[in-house]
């Protein structure tokens, strides 16, 4: 978690400074899920992510450095520099993607999930995503497929009470649980500011996927600390109260899980460090590769074409 943690407030850094362009969304606060659910799984385990996926990445043991690197847009980065902050993803450690489409990486993750089935294997496949992702459709056909096939999806969602500055009390009919009990699987609420609890029902929910029972969805109520993206700051939006921000932040997961982390905040921050010299120092991509893996054939557009 102080990995995140750490790396978050670095790449806060470098888009306030403009080494990042674009900006990020900052996965702080909600530390205690990424950790809690990628614990329970194993290496050869996959999982999907989303817009604000770079914990999930980084819990699935992803190079901090390659990520840096793909944030700069550098050609060490985890995809050469071509995914950036939405799109990072390393298939030789089960991360299928972050995906800024929401809702999108769940029938990625069914796939994913079905596809290892039919080879005999034992992968458990965990799909994050948030609650602005609740009344997508594509999410809903996921949890349907995911129900008939028995595929061994664990669903992650990480409620943070906001679907950017939209409250998902004033977005959601009914329930996050609801919506899987709809399709007969089984769901449960859990305190995502608390790591040990989190890992505890993932753990359940990925004994049963991995034993053939099918499907499991977890709600985990977390907040996120910073603003729904960096650029939130320019336009100054006040959806959250000052008091409701300071409240959760005395839940802070770290504060909770790691009191006296003195030998560990040192650990990290030489990790960091080494990984920020080696992000700054990869090379910035060729312009004549831009066209490149546009196709997965490895056909290439030709110039000029006509749209």
């Amino acid at each position: 978690m102080r990995l995140i943690r750490s790396f978050e407030e670095l790449a806060l850094e470098w888009v306030r400074s403009g080494l990042v362009v674009g900006g990020t969304h900052p996965y702080i606060g909600q530390e205690a899920v990424a950790v809690g659910v990628c614990a329970a799984l194993d290496p050869a385990d996959q999982l999907t992510s989303t817009h604000r996926g770079h914990g999930h990445v980084l819990a699935k043991g992803a190079d901090p450095g390659r990520l840096l690197a793909e944030l700069l847009g550098r050609v060490g980065g985890l995809n050469g520099g071509r995914g950036g902050s939405m799109h990072a993803a390393d298939f030789s450690l089960g991360i299928l993607g972050a995906n800024g489409i929401v809702g999108a990486g769940a029938p990625i993750a069914v796939g994913a999930a079905w596809a290892a089935r039919r080879r005999g294997e034992p992968t458990v496949v965990a799909s994050f995503f948030g609650d602005g992702a609740l009344n997508q459709g594509v999410l809903l056909e996921s949890l349907n497929l995911a129900s008939i096939w028995r595929a061994p999806v664990v669903f992650v969602c990480e409620n943070n009470g906001y679907a950017t500055t939209l409250p998902a009390a004033s977005a959601v009919g009914g329930s996050a649980c609801g919506r899987a009990a709809a399709f007969g699987i089984p769901a449960e609420t859990v305190d995502g500011m608390d790591v040990e609890a989190v890992r505890a029902a993932a753990e359940r929910a990925v004994l049963r996927a991995r034993s053939g029972g099918g499907p499991s969805f977890l709600e985990c109520l977390t907040y996120r600390f910073e603003a729904h993206h960096t650029m939130e700051r320019r336009f100054r939006l006040a959806y959250r109260t000052a008091e409701e921000v300071a409240s959760w932040r005395e839940r802070d997961p770290l504060a909770t899980a790691l009191p006296e982390a003195a030998a560990i905040d040192r650990e990290v921050s030489e990790l960091l460090s080494s990984a920020a010299e080696f992000a700054l120092s990869s090379a910035e991509p060729d312009p004549a590769t831009a066209l490149d893996h546009l196709y997965a054939s490895g056909l290439r557009p030709r110039s000029g074409a006509a749209l």
